[in-house]
C-alpha cells in the first residue's frame, strides 16, 4: 500500500509539472496527451554534462531533477521518466536504442547513444521525448512508410535493413534523425551508452551547452551563445546571446529552467561567450 501511494504522488508530481489533468487510462488518448505536454514543459539540457556532474538514471533522482527541480535533461532522463510514468499508468513499455544520424554523413555509422520507448498498444507506437531541438510532440505509430502529423513538422517511419529509420520534413524535404530496431535494452545497456554521453572526452554533451524547448507553434533551441526561434508558420529569428548573464536570463525565461545558483555556473556560461 505504501509503495502504491508513493506512486501515485509521482503521478501528481508529474502531471502538475506537466500541466496535465485528463484521465489516467492506458489507451491513446492518454499517450498523445502527455507527449505533447512534456516537451513543451520539460525542456531538453545537458547541464549536468557541461558542468562534469554524473548523470543519473534511476527513478528517484529522475523525478528529484526533471520533475521537483524544475530542470530538464537529455534523451536517457526524458525517456526513462515518461516511460516509468506509462508503466504505472498500465502500460505495456519496452526500451529501445538508436544510432543518430542527424547532420551526419550516410557513410559515417553511429554508435547507439539514444533511447527510444515502444509503447506495445495495438498498433504499437513509438514514443521520444528527449531528441533535442527535434524532440517529437507527438507518439509515431509503428507503420512504415505513412506521413504522421505531430503539433510541429511532419514525421514518418521506414524501413531500413532488419530495422527502422525516423524522418522528418524540414523545408520540404525529408531529413533523416536516427535508426532503431526492437531489439530491447537493459538498464546496463543505458548505463553504458548515458555514461559515454555524459561523461566521456569526446562527447559533444561535455563541451558545449544545448538546450531545447518545443512550444505551441514554435521551437526554442540553445547552442552553446547561438540562440534560434523557429516558428512553424513564420521566419526563423537567430540570435548571438553577448554574455553569460543573457544566456542564464533565456534558459529561465525562454527554457523554463530552475538554474542553480552559484559562481562556478556562471563562469561556465560566461565562458560560452568567449568567441562572440
Amino acid at each position: 500500500m505504501l509503495s502504491r501511494m508513493h506512486e501515485l504522488i509521482h503521478l501528481d508530481a508529474y502531471f502538475a509539472r506537466i500541466g496535465y489533468d485528463g484521465p489516467r487510462a492506458a489507451d491513446l488518448d492518454t499517450l498523445y496527451s502527455l507527449h505533447a505536454l512534456h516537451p513543451q514543459a520539460i525542456p531538453f539540457e545537458n547541464l549536468d554534462s557541461l558542468l562534469g556532474r554524473s548523470v543519473a538514471l534511476d527513478f528517484a533522482s529522475l523525478h528529484r531533477k526533471l520533475v521537483l527541480g524544475g530542470r530538464g535533461g537529455y534523451c536517457f532522463e526524458h525517456n526513462h521518466l515518461l516511460g516509468e510514468v506509462l508503466r504505472a499508468l498500465g502500460f505495456s513499455v519496452t526500451g529501445l536504442a538508436g544510432r543518430v544520424c542527424w547532420n551526419l554523413p550516410e557513410n559515417a555509422p553511429p554508435p547507439r547513444t539514444h533511447m527510444v520507448l515502444l509503447v506495445n498498444l495495438d498498433p504499437p507506437y513509438i514514443a521520444d521525448v528527449g531528441f533535442g531541438g527535434l524532440t517529437f510532440t507527438a507518439p509515431l505509430r509503428l507503420e512504415a512508410g505513412i506521413i504522421q502529423e505531430t503539433r510541429h513538422e511532419p514525421m514518418r517511419i521506414l524501413r531500413s535493413g532488419d530495422g527502422f529509420l525516423v524522418q522528418v520534413l524540414l523545408a520540404e524535404q525529408w531529413q533523416s534523425l536516427y535508426r532503431f530496431d526492437l531489439q530491447p535494452q537493459l538498464p546496463v545497456d543505458y548505463e553504458m551508452a548515458n555514461w559515454y554521453v555524459s561523461s566521456h572526452p569526446a562527447s559533444r554533451f561535455r563541451k558545449e551547452l544545448i538546450a531545447a524547448r518545443a512550444d505551441i507553434g514554435c521551437r526554442y533551441s540553445l547552442r552553446n551563445s547561438e540562440l534560434t526561434i523557429h516558428r512553424l508558420r513564420g521566419k526563423t529569428e537567430r540570435l548571438r546571446l553577448r554574455s553569460g548573464v543573457e544566456i542564464r536570463q533565456r534558459l529561465e525565461s525562454l527554457f523554463r529552467l530552475s538554474l542553480p545558483e552559484e559562481e562556478s555556473f556562471d563562469t561556465v556560461l560566461e565562458r560560452l561567450t568567449s568567441d562572440v
